[in-house]
């Protein structure tokens, strides 16, 4: 990593990196202090679609970890900047929480089940089987498919539970139309946040915890990565892949002194 630009701007995933099943990561407060300090730009970046930016800075200053709230950037964000992009002031049939509908609202769509332009599937605490046939149909009729992640299981207290992308596969299935996702691993996420911040690519870092979503992601956006092994992906994994991080190390606590170092 030293032989590149000096280091302006820092993307990092949230689950598995900062946070784990609620509680903070140690490091994780530091981490974003330094930053704050540094006066280097940064993002936090989910696959999650469920929380708005507001639910999810509640939930990470509960664990000790103080971000502002137009520093986290979601899945639902980015599906709505990209569907404003695309075909703005439109109609979808959604599938999700508040998370996905205040973005859809702050863009200006409508939300309806008649002849929608899309069918926009997100993440949900319990997925509807009446929903799933309303999306089926709209989809069938006519309707885009837009997916927010292609996460196949979301953690819980009691185990996984399936997600974005397991639903979108039994939608597909239905109707031999497979969606586009926009979420990571899509390297639309990485330059939606990047453009967010007014960051580039060649001065930013990803890090995450998944060698499949977060560091290809970041790969194919062109930035350096770090991949941390306090979540999904373990080292001994790592060879598995065709590609690599710029650097493996154990946990965000690992990554604050290279704030300072990369600068």
């Amino acid at each position: 990593m030293t032989e590149h630009k000096p280091v302006e701007s820092w993307l990092t995933d949230m689950d598995g990196v900062l946070v784990h099943e609620e509680r903070a990561i140690p490091g994780a407060a530091e981490f974003i202090a330094t930053l704050q300090r540094s006066g280097k730009k940064f993002l936090v970046l989910t696959n999650n679609s469920i929380f708005t930016p507001r639910d999810l800075r509640a939930r990470l200053l509960a664990a000790g970890i103080d971000i502002p709230e137009d520093a986290i950037w979601t899945s639902a964000l980015a599906t709505a900047q990209f569907l404003d992009d695309q075909r703005p002031g439109g109609t979808a049939y959604v599938i999700g929480e508040a998370g996905l509908t205040t973005a859809l609202h702050e863009i200006g769509y409508v939300l309806t089940e008649r002849a929608p332009d899309y069918v926009v599937l997100g993440e949900t605490r319990t997925y509807s089987f009446e929903a799933i046939t309303r999306a089926i149909r709209l989809i069938s009729d006519g309707a885009r498919f837009l997916a927010t992640n292609p996460d196949p299981t979301g953690p819980s207290q009691e185990g996984p539970l399936p997600a974005t992308g397991s639903v979108a596969a039994l939608i597909t299935r239905a109707t031999g139309v497979a969606p586009y996702f926009v979420g990571k691993p899509n390297p639309l996420m990485m330059r939606s946040a990047l453009n967010r911040i007014e960051a580039h690519s060649e001065t930013a870092v990803m890090i995450g915890d998944r060698m499949d979503t977060d560091i290809i992601s970041g790969l194919e956006a062109g930035l350096r990565s770090v991949l941390v092994l306090s979540g999904s992906t373990g080292e001994h994994e790592v060879d598995r892949f065709p590609y690599r991080p710029t650097r493996i190390v154990e946990s965000i606590a690992d990554v604050v002194p290279l704030v300072d170092a990369l600068s």
